[in-house]
């Protein structure tokens, strides 16, 4: 059996996007696993099938699954990446709406550079669930751009921040898990960012997560608009209009077929 893929990443958070017109109607967690499998798969972060069809409102339609089958409301990086498969070859089309599971989001082309393209994605209203509370015995912020968030404010990366995130993501104040983010604060506009995501583990950058790593820094008093959230993979920056604005890059890396056998569906 095979599946054709297109495989992006969105500032080195990366994914493998399949026409929704070509997938199995059924297993599709399994398949998702066995994709994103690093060694026997095409190896990414997330699935992604992208169905072109337009409806009221928006252009195209995604479906997120984590690397660990896990379905996902919305990746920031990961819509990008989207946008740049839908856009690629239309160079006269600099904007594009794509439904998610979080709703529709509003992307717009800032620069086109060769393989890459930068775009600013409206986040939408990021809610501040908890301003101030305890996780896992650390001072946390919780936090809503679309999917679950906790951010820790930290003053260093100099303990086993990993082990806090795998235990925050499955922290039974979350029942549906959430993605964990560590924030340091560089200067008033600028933090530092590491991040552990649900279904995911560590991932080099995170969209969402940035915007609510930010908005969390913002709420505390951190830092103010606008934000530059500094990663392992670079910088992403973010505004604060009528919305909250990310901008960052998404890069075609591949495409081809994947030729998978039997997938266990009970995986």
């Amino acid at each position: 059996m095979t599946l054709p893929f297109a495989k992006l990443h969105g500032a080195k958070n990366d994914f493998i996007l399949t026409p929704a017109s070509v997938a199995p109607p059924e297993g599709l967690p399994a398949l998702a696993i066995a994709i994103c499998d690093r060694y026997t798969g095409i190896g990414a972060d997330g699935w992604m099938l992208v169905d072109e069809t337009p409806g009221d409102g928006y252009d195209a339609t995604i479906r997120l699954f984590n690397s660990d089958g896990s379905e996902a409301e919305l990746s920031g990086n990961g819509t990008r990446c989207a946008a740049h498969l839908l856009l690629h070859d239309k160079p006269e089309t600099n904007e594009i709406r794509i439904r998610t599971a979080s709703g529709i989001k509003h992307l717009r082309v800032i620069e086109r550079r060769g393989l890459e393209i930068e775009f600013e994605m409206n986040m939408g209203n990021v809610r501040v669930v908890q301003l101030s509370t305890t996780v896992q015995g650390r001072d946390a912020v919780i936090v809503d751009p679309g999917n679950p968030q906790c951010s820790f404010p930290v003053a260093d990366f100099d303990f086993n921040w990993r082990a806090v995130g795998a235990a925050t993501e499955r922290d039974p104040l979350f029942p549906n898990r959430t993605n964990v983010s560590f924030v340091r604060k560089l200067d008033d506009h600028t933090i530092d960012v590491r991040f552990w995501e649900r279904g995911a583990g560590e991932t080099n950058s995170s969209g969402t997560g940035s915007t609510g790593a930010a908005t969390a820094a913002v709420a505390r008093g951190m830092v103010t608009w606008p934000v530059t959230v500094v990663t392992p993979a670079g910088n992403l920056t973010l505004r604060s209009d009528d919305s909250i604005y990310l901008t960052g890059p998404a890069e075609v890396i591949a495409e081809g077929i994947w030729f998978y056998g039997k997938i266990d569906s009970n995986e």
